[in-house]
């Protein structure tokens, strides 16, 4: 049952009556025959002038409700600017009427909310725009008209009193729970899910350190630097996050854009853009600029993120190939091989295409069904049937676990391969070198750097990374965000708070080392297959990687590149999206053109500038739909008879559509000297420009002496156009008083002339 708020006290529906809005000293209570309670204030003269237009068998705000008797004139409370009834409200929502308009009760009869699902409050300082609005008032009529129709908040809070609440909001027990999720799973952790975050983080540390290692190489870094970015992340989020199956470390695109920004000037520039790159997602999600993402639209992502995979992939080919020279550009790696291919080493090749065949192959291991026949010699018992299964679930988990760890068996295979060749004085292949052993010190990140012999300042290192210090975050927290929608399984994903989050990660990684980190979706995918049942399984895996660091450093030395190269063509070969470009050409051909553009300038230019060049295609298709909206003409019949044209206007009224708007209207009115309706029903917004072009408007149809009407004008609308004084303004909101108009109109069109 919906409870109502009236006076502090919370009251069924059956008990909110008109006296409850009527002072008590001045109202006297009488029961109708169907004993709702009515309030007759104590004057006799109930048939006054002011109380006339109350003598009705109906509720005067609702048509729909049946209240007999006399209401008196004099419902108004003092704090009540329009028909002195408070509004009914719902408790956490601003704007939310809940009138009989809007699915909610009458403001004046017991019956029931039609939504009983609502706390609802009985609020009167905020008056109901929808329905105390418009030049015919509402559909509901105001009375006998002697409450004023103009809109003054007089209760409105102050700017510091909205501080004030903010502030305090900020202190509130539901906001740090919000802010640091921590808090909210770790009461409620138990030893089940410290075993599955046990299993699920040493997996993903399994699969992070080769990958680690072969991002540095994308980045174009020391390898150490891909392992400095693979632990703190990790602990971070684990206070941070608020996504489980979010594995925060090196990615693919974060490591291709720093390469590409990185200039060859060191690892300096890298951390320093960590560290930048954190600030602004910090900021972003302090100031919930998390809107920010939606402008990159699904088809400039999906030409983003294919070719991002293909560079990704043409970088490595030189690897695989046994190739060295300089060049990290799409074009320049296959200029480089056309020149070098002669120098192409066969053992380097055969390993690197190999690893790639068997890498896609464990890929698909985890897929295999297991089937045992549970029937042996005729015979089919309970036990059998019982160990089977038990068969069959080892089997499955053991094919799991060796499609999960594919990357570091195959890395191992291959350095062990190695090393057996080393022992034999023979290299075949080109080996990653050595790792600096140990980890990193704590330290802040470089703002002056020393390359050659030119010592750059902070704003000069600042200028060389560019764009890349907004670039890299803003594509850092789609990809983040893109991968906890994946795994939410349905749920509310908190934007600001993975914003945050990252932020504090690339800020925390930086003062390690790191290069920029984010969430992988690969890793991820591992993550939540391992069953991962908090964000503490990441401390699991950053606790791997400071072992590998501390301890396993020197072994590294053995690794192929080859083998890492194969890692990484592996994995970003399922990042290209093309089959993403079908059903965009059957859903809507015209969004083939950003994705074609953004693919195109990313592979020819530079990622970063790719992406802006296809978001500003796609800006380009969203004003030209601004500025050329549908204005549809129809003829029309009011009920009293009269002829007339109907234009609607389907979006709101900015300065690209003004003249376009304005030059259609008068197209249409040359066409037909009939009073012209612009039915705004569609139209949500206008600005000054568009404003002063209606205007103009109604001074066009003054001078032909031809009507103009506005149909369904919001109130907001409404007051941006009397903003500029037109000359006749002729609004209204209901049927009845459109037909009114057009009746005035039609009879001076045709007022016979005096004589």
């Amino acid at each position: 049952m919906t409870k109502y708020k009236l006076n502090n006290t919370v009251r069924s529906p059956s008990e909110v009556t008109l006296t409850s809005y009527l002072t008590s000293d001045s109202a006297s209570v009488k029961k109708d025959d169907k004993g709702y309670q009515i309030s007759v204030l104590n004057n006799d003269n109930l048939d006054s002038e002011s109380n006339r237009n109350l003598e009705t068998p109906r509720c005067q705000l609702c048509p729909s409700c049946e209240l007999p008797g006399k209401l008196a004139v004099s419902l108004a409370k003092l704090e009540c600017d329009k028909f002195g009834l408070n509004e009914l409200k719902v408790e956490g929502l601003n704007n939310v009427c809940l009138c009989e308009k809007f699915n909610g009760g009458c403001k004046l009869c017991p019956r029931p909310s039609l939504a009983t699902t609502l706390n609802l409050n009985l609020d009167g300082k905020e008056p109901c725009l929808a329905c105390h609005s418009g030049a015919c008032g509402s559909p509901y009529p105001n009375g006998n008209g002697a409450y004023p129709s103009s809109y003054s908040d007089k209760n409105a809070r102050s700017w510091r009193a909205n501080l004030a609440r903010r502030a305090r909001s900020c202190c509130s027990a539901k906001t740090w729970l919000r802010r640091l999720p921590i808090l909210s799973w770790l009461p409620k952790y138990t030893m089940r899910n410290g075993l599955s975050d046990l299993i699920a983080g040493v997996t993903v540390g399994l699969t992070v350190i080769p990958q680690a290692i072969a991002y540095a190489g994308v980045a174009g870094l020391p390898p150490q630097y891909g392992l400095y970015s693979s632990f703190m992340a990790c602990f971070v989020y684990t206070v941070f996050g608020s996504v489980k199956d979010s594995a925060i470390g090196p990615t693919a695109i974060a490591a291709i854009l720093t390469r590409e920004n990185l200039h060859g000037l060191g690892p300096e520039f890298a951390v320093l853009l960590a560290f930048l790159s954190g600030c602004v997602e910090l900021i972003m999600g302090i100031l919930q600029l998390g809107f920010l993402i939606d402008f990159i639209s699904g088809p400039v992502s999906v030409g983003f993120t294919s070719a991002a995979a293909i560079i990704i992939a043409t970088t490595q080919v030189k690897d695989i190939l046994g190739l060295s020279f300089p060049g990290g550009k799409f074009l320049q790696v296959w200029t480089g091989l056309y020149k070098h291919i002669g120098e192409t080493r066969l053992w380097d090749t055969v390993l690197g295409v190999s690893c790639i065949v068997v890498l896609l192959l464990l890929r698909k291991v985890k897929d295999i069904k297991v089937g045992l026949t549970e029937k042996t010699g005729g015979v089919n018992t309970e036990d059998m049937s019982v160990k089977g299964s038990r068969i069959r679930s080892i089997v499955a988990q053991t094919l799991w676990f060796l499609s999960t760890t594919r990357n570091i068996l195959v890395v191992l295979v291959c350095a062990g391969l190695a090393y057996y060749f080393d022992t034999k004085k023979q290299t075949p292949f080109v080996l990653t070198g050595e790792v600096k052993p140990g980890l990193p010190q704590l330290s802040l990140p470089p703002f002056s750097a020393t390359v050659g012999n030119h010592t750059y300042t902070f704003m000069e290192m600042a200028s060389t990374l560019g764009s890349a210090i907004f670039v890299v975050p803003l594509l850092s927290i789609l990809e983040n965000i893109a991968l906890a929608k994946v795994f939410s399984e349905g749920k509310y994903v908190d934007a600001t708070q993975e914003m945050l989050a990252l932020g504090v990660c690339n800020i925390a990684s930086a003062l390690v080392e790191s290069m920029p980190v984010s969430g992988a979706l690969s890793r991820g995918a591992v993550n939540h297959a391992s069953g991962v049942a908090s964000p503490a399984g990441g401390l699991y895996t950053g606790a791997l990687v400071l072992l590998a660091l501390q301890y396993f450093t020197p072994y590294f030395f053995y690794i192929p590149k080859a083998s890492l190269a194969a890692v990484i063509i592996a994995a970003v070969v399922f990042m290209m999206e093309l089959h993403v470009f079908k059903p965009i050409w059957r859903t809507k051909k015209l969004d083939i053109i950003p994705a074609v553009v953004t693919f195109a300038a990313c592979l020819l230019t530079r990622l970063e500038l790719g992406i802006v060049i296809g978001i500003a295609v796609n800006l380009v298709f969203l004003l030209y739909a601004s500025a050329r909206p549908s204005v549809r003409i129809t003829s029309a019949v009011s009920g009293d008879g009269v002829e007339h044209v109907v234009a609607t206007v389907d979006r709101a009224l900015a300065f690209p559509s003004a003249e376009f708007v304005r030059r259609a209207l008068r197209k249409a009115a040359e066409r037909h000297t009939l009073p012209l309706v612009l039915d705004a029903s569609h139209v949500q917004a206008a600005d000054f420009t568009a404003a002063k072009g209606i205007k103009s408007l109604i001074e066009d149809f003054h001078a032909r002496g031809q009507t103009i009407i506005f149909y369904n004008v919001k109130p907001s609308l409404a007051a941006v156009l009397r903003g500029v004084r037109p000359r006749e303004f002729l609004h209204c909101s209901c049927r009845v008083q459109l037909d009114r108009l057009l009746l005035d109109a039609h009879r001076r069109a045709h007022k016979p002339p005096l004589p």
